[in-house]
């Protein structure tokens, strides 16, 4: 068994100064779309990296859901720039394409086929190190060892994982997070509730990923309707939620829920809309709970999770239902459809949904086939066959009861 962690993480306010410590010579930035830039934070690192004496450099735009294209832009400009430091700052999508980069630009020959080989890529830190900022409350790829790229040619996700490229150093500064808009709070949120749950009923989990998977899901129940009303305080505390729940997951690995989300995600772009990641989560977890919990151990933890959080029930199964019951409320909460039927344009509640129900059910073997081929699959509690993916897809786009 083995735990890794970035060996630091500068938490809390002001955080970011972390940089002005920095030393190197060359420091390349990866960041998204503008929010950094916007609301100033860009311009704090420059600084605070100039002060260190290095110079920067910036990899810019860096779309959502970051396609293999943009990995092999990012990681020419470095082998032409040469940074000692990469800095990935922004949410999920800059910090894994930054992930990926970092590979290639360290090894110029690997393909993207070798990066996805399943902790199977080579030492890393010959030529840089890894420094991760993250402004959203969800992915932790700040303190993970993986990185989501997406083959758009394909309409497939695919995971990259290893312990290799979990960052050095993690810079969890609330006040980044503050800049969310109010979509992205729930989205994000729900992501890291699905991370700290999956965590801990992985057949990964450990005596180490336990309390860290649990306490993130007390802080998440706490704090993530109130973030997502505009609470600053909680906005702030959802930040380390996330982190916590990120360390959990990385070392005790995910399940179906995400091996789903993966798989969906994409395959339904070209009508008009992308199944975002934390959406899909938020629906396809009370499902996946319903269908691990014929597993004994499965239900036990689930129940755990129940009791930890004070959701009341007098046995395993009166747990679970509460569990999933708790969980439907809160996407009631956070303005999440229950299923993909309903999943409306910008991801909100509607009557028609944009998948017609046709084209789902046509794609639905090939979907399932990559659900189950996905790298989160193998530690799930329960092995789904073909058939029963087929049929727990089904109930999450219809939103029916999982009786099998």
């Amino acid at each position: 068994m083995r735990f890794t962690l970035p060996r630091d993480l500068y938490h809390g306010e002001g955080a970011l100064e972390a940089l002005k410590s920095f030393k190197g010579k060359k420091a390349m930035i990866v960041v998204g779309g503008g929010s950094m830039k916007r609301f100033g934070f860009l311009d704090k690192a420059i600084s605070y990296l100039k002060e260190a004496g290095m110079e920067v450099e910036l990899f810019e735009n860096v779309e959502p859901d970051p396609s293999v294209e943009t990995v092999m832009r990012g990681a020419d400009a470095m082998l032409k720039f040469c940074p000692d430091w990469i800095i990935a700052m922004g949410g999920g999508s800059p910090i894994d394409a930054a992930k990926a980069m970092w590979i290639k630009y360290e090894y110029p020959d690997c393909t993207f086929e070798d990066m996805c080989k399943v902790f199977g890529i080579p030492e890393l830190r010959k030529k840089a190190r890894f420094c991760a900022i993250s402004s959203t409350s969800g992915t932790a790829t700040e303190v993970t060892a993986f990185s989501i790229i997406t083959d758009y040619a394909k309409g497939i996700k695919y995971p990259i994982a290893d312990f290799e490229i979990t960052p050095d150093v993690a810079i969890v500064d609330p006040a980044l997070a503050e800049t969310m808009p109010q979509k992205l709070v729930a989205h994000t949120g729900m992501d890291a509730m699905t991370h700290a749950v999956e965590a801990y009923v992985s057949t990964a989990n450990c005596d180490f990923t336990d309390p860290l998977a649990l306490h993130a899901i007390k802080m998440i129940k706490a704090d993530l309707v109130d973030s997502y009303n505009g609470d600053m305080a909680k906005r702030d505390s959802m930040h380390n939620a996330q982190c916590l729940a990120g360390m959990a997951f990385s070392n005790a690995l995910l399940g179906i829920v995400h091996s789903m989300a993966h798989k969906t995600g994409a395959a339904f772009a070209d009508y008009g809309a992308h199944i975002i990641h934390g959406a899909a989560n938020a629906m396809y977890l009370p499902k996946v709970i319903k269908f691990n919990s014929k597993d004994e151990t499965a239900a036990k933890r689930y129940a755990e999770i129940a009791d930890f959080i004070q959701l009341g029930g007098n046995t395993t199964q009166e747990n679970i239902e509460l569990l999933i019951a708790y969980l439907r409320k809160m996407n009631d909460d956070l303005n999440i459809p229950h299923c993909i039927k309903n999943y409306g344009k910008d991801s909100y509640p509607t009557e028609e949904g944009f998948v017609p129900e046709n084209v789902f059910l046509e794609r639905l073997p090939e979907i399932a086939k990559n659900a189950i081929g996905d790298a989160c699959t193998g530690s799930n509690p329960r092995q789904p066959s073909q058939e029963e993916m087929e049929k727990l897809l089904k109930c999450c786009y219809y939103d029916t009861e999982v009786d099998f």
